[in-house]
């Protein structure tokens, strides 16, 4: 087995077994873990205080308990997320941190069922005035509190400075790793790709980056070969599980860029220099721009993925709609047109975790490598 196949494995092992990771991270550490609700959360502060932030994205699971305390067209990462909590899988969590910018998320903060204590609090989404920033950092100051309440640990200012910087050294790696992705997709297929990124939720910002880096030089001493597939472009909040992936891969494909809130939307945007930490991480919602969770008037959506499609010489953007969620299909009318007006195809997919078959999407994707050539 070659290094790069033994760094990916040992990262596809950590995104396979999140409670292993944190075992781990308890023994090493003898701090445990915090969940971190999707989507958009300050994981610096859990990182800060010593504490694994875990991504809780839910996962392929067949519902049944959590429609009894969730209405069945909520979105299915939420459905999974209750399920998994119903069952336990959630109990070793030191705490869980809500942001809720959607209303199903509101109402899980409410219905939060699990062991682990949460804290919940708001992005402001009108975002673009001066006063997010004041408002969002204020927010940010009362998260802190009831954190070390939580805890039973201080936050300090140096330990959150050294987190930003953690966090955005691990931000620019996975930008260049995502770049690299595409200019080896003989080597990163879509699958891989996940992988690598779906562990950074599940590990130590640091030590991601260490791994990541490692595989980056490996990588680089390969060389590039022609790639006589297809490339595209995925949008949306995910793109799993790995058997949706792997459709892509049989049918000679690969990832030139994501726009996923559970991928390339995590890292695409830093932490800014200043001198007040809470202030600094305030300041990155602001400039956050492109997702259907972060609401601008302007809508720079579909101007972005024109862009990275032309960027990254990708043949097709691929919709993954995740089933009943509401903001996602707002945004779709509005980003299409511009696509189309742009000349690049696309085609959208249903991505639903409870889902046990894929023959719709597969025959998609078919139809998509036939149209493309």
């Amino acid at each position: 087995m070659s290094r790069i196949d033994e760094i990916i494995s040992a990262l596809q092992a950590v995104s396979a077994d999140p409670g292993k990771a944190v075992e781990k991270h308890r023994e090493a550490t003898g701090k445990g873990a915090v969940g971190i609700m999707p989507v958009y959360s300050p994981e610096e502060m859990v990182h800060a205080a010593g504490y694994l932030p875990v991504g809780m994205w839910g996962g392929r699971k067949t519902i049944s308990r959590a429609r009894a305390h969730l209405p069945p067209f909520t979105c299915s990462i939420m459905q999974s997320v209750m399920e998994l909590e119903l069952e336990g899988a959630y109990d070793m969590l030191d705490g869980v941190v809500f942001s809720v910018p959607c209303d199903t998320l509101k109402c899980m903060s409410q219905k939060w069922k699990g062991k682990a204590p949460s804290v919940v609090f708001t992005q402001p989404q009108n975002r673009k005035i001066a006063a997010a920033v004041p408002f969002l950092a204020e927010e940010y100051t009362l998260l802190k509190k009831r954190l070390e309440a939580m805890l039973g640990v201080t936050i300090s200012g140096a330990a959150l400075e050294n987190s930003i910087n953690v966090y955005n050294e691990n931000r620019r790696i996975m930008r260049e790793f995502c770049d690299l992705a595409c200019a080896y997709p003989q080597v990163i297929n879509p699958v891989k790709r996940h992988a690598v990124i779906k562990a950074r939720f599940f590990m130590e910002k640091s030590r991601h980056s260490a791994l990541v880096r490692e595989l980056i030089a490996e990588i680089n001493k390969q060389p590039a070969k022609p790639w006589n597939g297809r490339k595209v472009v995925l949008t949306g909040i995910m793109a799993e599980p790995d058997s949706l992936l792997e459709i892509l891969e049989q049918n000679g494909f690969a990832v030139a860029a994501d726009d996923l809130a559970q991928e390339s939307r995590q890292f695409r945007t830093d932490v800014p220099d200043g001198p007040d930490p809470l202030t600094r991480l305030a300041r990155q919602w602001q400039d956050f721009d492109g997702c259907s969770l972060a609401v601008d008037p302007l809508k720079p959506r579909g101007r972005m993925l024109v862009d990275t499609a032309r960027k990254y010489g990708a043949d097709a953007v691929i919709i993954c709609m995740m089933k009943f969620c509401d903001p996602e299909e707002w945004d779709y009318p509005i980003y299409l047109p511009q696509l189309e007006k742009a000349g690049i195809r696309n085609i959208i997919i249903e991505i639903d975790q409870e889902a046990a078959s894929f023959e719709q999407v597969k025959t998609r994707i078919q139809t998509l490598g036939e149209i493309l050539g």
